[in-house]
């Protein structure tokens, strides 16, 4: 069966981030994209410019909407830019309860523009943390998250993920995958961890300035892969290794002079680019 899989997110209308980019990349693993907007952004490859948020009774609306007809098996949540409009998808996710939710925790554009209002961030945490399937932080975001300094090591790595995942549910359904990619060196190590096992994502860097959308595409391909897997850890390795071929695969694109976008669709494109 063709999973449904559903991104709630903002728009680039670049392509290479958000609800574009989610569609790109279920698609590309086999999967029906649905998409939920949350946000507007004018944006491209070097800047965000402006960002005009989505009434939150709409948002409820698009959802509620969606849920009542079509069979929805994951979701995954991206940029939400307003604490209202973070309540309200809350609200309305618990109601309708998604077998896998994938909460990325957008908050800073690849630019350095900021994308998810500060005051949301509580309502982040307290609202959509609990009903997470798996989150998937990076360092920064992590460091907002858990109100402390972004970490420089792996071995802070560890003690960050623990610390994350005490945000969550305490079964052993709900994961952190702690993404290592700021971290210094060519080693790309991320950190998959469920309260009991701490399992090693190992990586190397791929020197591209193409990584805008990384985030995005990586949870989305988590969305797309958890129906069909049905094992977390299976999942965010088949997840990672796309996202890795994405990237070496980016300059087969000409999109824009900032951070390009990854090369969502390598495998159906790649012979004939």
């Amino acid at each position: 069966m063709i999973p449904n899989t559903l991104s709630i997110a903002g728009v680039d209308p670049s392509g290479g981030a958000g609800v574009l980019a989610d569609i790109k990349t279920m698609s590309a693993l086999g999967a029906y994209g649905m998409a939920v907007i949350a946000a507007l952004t004018a944006q491209n490859t070097q800047a965000v410019t402006g960002i005009s948020p989505v009434p939150p009774e709409f948002v409820a609306a698009q959802i509620d909407t969606l849920f009542a007809d079509v069979r929805v098996d994951a979701v995954k949540i991206g940029m939400l830019g307003q604490a209202g409009v973070t309540r309200t998808v809350a609200d309305r996710l618990a109601h309708w309860k998604p077998a896998y939710l994938v909460l990325d925790p957008v908050m800073v554009a690849k630019s350095g523009d900021l994308l998810l209002e500060r005051q949301a961030v509580e309502a982040l945490r307290d609202g959509l943390l609990p009903l997470a399937s798996i989150i998937t932080p990076n360092l920064p975001e992590a460091g907002v998250l858990l109100d402390q300094r972004p970490v420089e090591t792996l071995k802070e790595m560890r003690r960050v993920a623990e610390r994350l995942r005490r945000l969550l549910p305490d079964n052993d359904s709900h994961w952190v995958f702690l993404k290592g990619g700021h971290l210094p060196g060519d080693d790309t190590i991320d950190l998959l961890h469920d309260g009991d096992r701490m399992i090693e994502l190992p990586g190397r860097r791929i020197h591209t300035p193409n990584t805008h959308g990384t985030g995005c595409t990586l949870s989305a391909a988590l969305a797309a892969l958890l129906p069909r897997t049905q094992d977390v850890p299976e999942a965010a390795r088949q997840a990672k290794h796309y996202l890795e071929r994405a990237i070496a695969a980016s300059g087969q694109l000409q999109v824009g002079t900032g951070h390009g976008p990854v090369q969502h669709f390598h495998a159906l494109w790649g012979a004939s680019a």
